[in-house]
This record gives C-alpha cells, structure tokens and sequence, in this order.
C-alpha cells in the first residue's frame, strides 16, 4: 500500500476515536478526506469543520466516487450495506488496524499496549518527547488536553506513538521498536473466549518487536522477550519506580529513580496511583531515547491529561464532579479509589453506564465488588455498542449484586434529577458507552 498515492479516503465509523485520528492524518497528508457514522458528535463536528464531509445514514449513494482506499472499524457489523457495497465495487477496503499498521512500518514505531492505561501512556509519551525538543506523529485513544486532539503531528517527525490495541487482535499487525505493556487484565472474552489466551496475544504482540528493540513492562506483568527489557512500578526493585508519594492540597507528588540511579521529584497534576504508574511507563519510554531523567520529571509537571481520564468538571468545596472513560472492573478500581485517596472522609456518589452485555455477563460479580466502593450507586441502563441484548444480563442484575443499601437503577431520563436530588459531595461518571453526553448537562444542572 503506497500510503503518499491515496488522495481519496473514506472512512466507515469515522467518529470513532481511533478512525478520527487517521482521518486527521490524512487531512494533514492533503488527501480528501470523507465518511460515515451513526450519530454526529462533537468529533464529528471537529472533523466536519477541518473540511471532512460526513453523513449519518447508511446510504450507498452518498459514497464518494473514484476512492484510493476504504477503512472500517470493527464496530461495522458484517451486514453494513455500505461495507458489502465498497467491497463489492472492488474499491481496496482494509480495517483500521492494518492501515496503522502500514503508516507505522517504515517509522521508529512506539507501541503502548495494556487493558489499561494505553490512552494515558501514549498521550504522556507524545508530551514528553514534544516538550523534548523531538519530533513526532501520534494517534492517541483519546482527546490530550496538551494538544487537544487526539492526533499530534509536528514537521520533522521520525517518531511514530500509537496505541497499540488488543480488541481484534489489531496490535498483532504492528512491528514496533519500544513496545510498552501496562496490563493484561481479562477483557475482550468476546473476542478471546478465556484470559490465557489473551495472555497468549500479547505474548505474540511482544514477539513482534524489532530485532534490537525494547519491551517496557509494568512490574509483575509476565511477559518474555530477546530483547532488552525495562520493569517499571511502584516496587523498588523495579528498574524504573516511584516512592515518596503524598497527597497535597488535592494534588500528587512523588520521586522517580531510574535504572541509572538518579533520581527526581514530580509535582504531578494527575490524579492516581494508576496514573503515576502511567507516567512511570512513559519516563521508561523517554530513558530509552536518550532523555534526561531531570527532563523527564520536568515535562511531567507541565501534563495535563485526557479528556475523559479522572476529568474534573466542576471542583469547589462543596461538589466535585469527575468524568472517567473506566468500563472494567479494575479501571473502576482506580478511579474510585484516587477519589477516595484525593477526598478521604467525602461521601462518593458513581453513575455507572455498562459498556457491552458480553463485559457485562463476564464480569457481572466483579463489577458489583468494584461499585461497592461507591457510598451512592446509580445504575444506567447497558450500553449495547456492537452487540445484541444477551438473556439474563442486564443492569438490574448487575444492581443486585452489588452489596450496598444506597443503589439504584435509574433511567436515562431521570439521572439528572435523580443526581440533584442526592446533593452529591463527589460525583462520578463512569462508562464508555454514551455516558459523556450526559456529561455536560449534569454539571449545568448541578452548577445552577
């Protein structure tokens, strides 16, 4: 594929956060640039103002004519008319994984995989390389609130920073020079069926990496490698950790001591420990480059994070309210859990959308233990994304199982009213389904 002779892409699914990262892409490259997706948003209406032409319903005479190349994402199902039109028409269709994946095979490729943590790690890399004074092309999982985007670019670039995704396998297309992995979690059962074979995946994702390159781990995450390899975390018997952590006036601060011996401090504006983790993979990444570690912590301080990520929307004395992207039991975990630690003593109120009646079902007890660190629990109806209603799994159940008097399924309709009526100290939304519309509304409710 001669990605400089496309000068007419579309993209099927292109409000979704990956595919509008290579739309951008593109855009930039001088190509025309058009697509599809079910519903406008605020991605949509950014690409629409960058001059893409999209529309919202599946209609074969809306597709452009005399096109290089189309792109879907795995959210299509099989039966889109348009998918089988493209296909049919003998038009090179390919998915999104594999057009990543030949964008990034002839660059120094930085690969940040993990069941969480990928959108943090990578848009932390691309900081800190920027801040660094080196060039680089990223695609981020997510809006960084450095760059407000999620795709950065900048004249020169020689670096590639992808996300390196698990669902699909897709990572398995990749061939990168620093591969990072956070976390193995089980997840994506739908597509694995068991968690070894998962495991099993990123094992074969890490077998990928270039011959002389290097695989950054978080410590205690097993995983082989001929190459050279950095352990990162919060034990010091890491190569890369951090210790000296406090909570200061709502904020983080730490040390990093890296495999070379020195060490710094950070003043660190994310919260979470999960999020120090985060940055400690993204230092590794930056040691690796050539990078001083005092540069590092520096670049640190100036963060900001991404949208959706432990986003603080409304923060005065008397109501915090924070966004958060977390749809697995473990991601729940953390965000409850830096609430917790950043407001010891506060009474914490989580909505809670589920994303996917497969996650869902195998999941369903954990998911009730993690929501069980929330004082007030209020229960959305499943997110369906991709897939059909499964017999038996539903948020009801999911409400059941969760051991805790304050808990309760409420309907899209009176979530609002229901949150004001709670007078909540800290909020939390939390979900990667359709949650973030509602996002806004509630704190325009809660800040009249």
């Amino acid at each position: 594929m001669n990605i400089n002779a496309i000068r007419n892409i579309y993209f099927l699914g292109i409000g979704g956060i990956g595919m509008s990262a290579l739309a951008r892409f593109f855009v930039q490259q001088g190509a025309h640039v058009s697509g599809y997706d079910r519903t406008p948003t605020s991605l949509t209406r950014d690409l629409e103002m960058m001059g893409i032409t999209i529309h919202y319903e599946e209609n074969t005479e809306l597709l452009p004519a005399n096109l290089d190349l189309a792109v879907y994402t795995p959210a299509i199902p099989a039966e889109s008319i348009e998918l089988k039109h493209l296909i049919d028409s003998g038009i090179p269709v390919v998915k999104r994984a594999r057009l990543l994946a030949e964008l990034t095979k002839d660059h120094f490729t930085i690969a940040v995989a993990g069941t969480h943590g990928k959108t943090t790690i990578t848009s932390i890399i691309t900081h800190i390389l920027i801040s660094a004074g080196i060039p680089v092309t990223a695609f981020i999982g997510g809006i960084a609130n450095n760059f407000q985007s999620n795709f950065v670019h900048r004249q020169g670039s020689k670096i590639m920073v992808v996300e390196a995704d698990e669902f699909d396998q897709s990572f398995l297309q990749l061939t990168p020079d620093i591969a990072v992995v956070s976390s193995m979690d089980a997840d994506h059962l739908d597509i694995y069926q068991e968690h070894g074979s998962l495991m099993g995946a990123y094992q074969n994702f890490v077998n990928r990496i270039k011959l002389n390159g290097h695989l950054v781990v978080r410590e205690g995450v097993v995983l082989t490698t001929d190459n050279k390899s950095t352990h990162y975390g919060l034990n010091p018997d890491a190569d890369v950790f951090a210790d000296e952590i406090q909570v200061q006036n709502g904020k983080f601060s730490f040390e990093i001591h890296s495999i070379h011996g020195d060490k710094c401090a950070v003043q660190w504006l994310i919260p979470g420990r999960h999020n120090i983790e985060n940055a400690l993979a993204a230092v590794s990444a930056g040691l690796i480059l050539g990078i001083s570690l005092d540069r590092l912590c520096a670049s640190l301080g100036t963060y900001l994070g991404v949208k959706r990520r432990f986003e603080f929307r409304i923060c005065q004395p008397d109501l915090c309210f924070i966004d958060d992207y977390a749809h697995h039991p473990e991601e729940l975990k953390a965000c409850i859990g830096a609430a917790r630690e950043l407001f010891p003593g506060k009474r914490i109120t989580g909505v809670f959308q589920p994303h996917l009646f497969s996650r869902t079902r195998d999941f369903m007890n954990e998911f009730a233990q993690s929501l069980s660190m929330l004082d007030e629990v209020l229960l959305l109806d499943i997110y369906a994304a991709r897939e059909m209603p499964i017999n038996g799994i539903s948020s009801a159940e999911l409400l059941k199982r969760i051991p805790s008097d304050n808990k309760w399924l409420v309907s899209r309709e009176k979530i609002i009213e229901t949150i004001v009526g709670l007078k909540p100290e800290v909020l939390l939304t939390l979900g990667a389904g359709d949650i973030d519309l509602l996002v806004e509304p509630i704190e325009k409710a809660l800040t009249q």
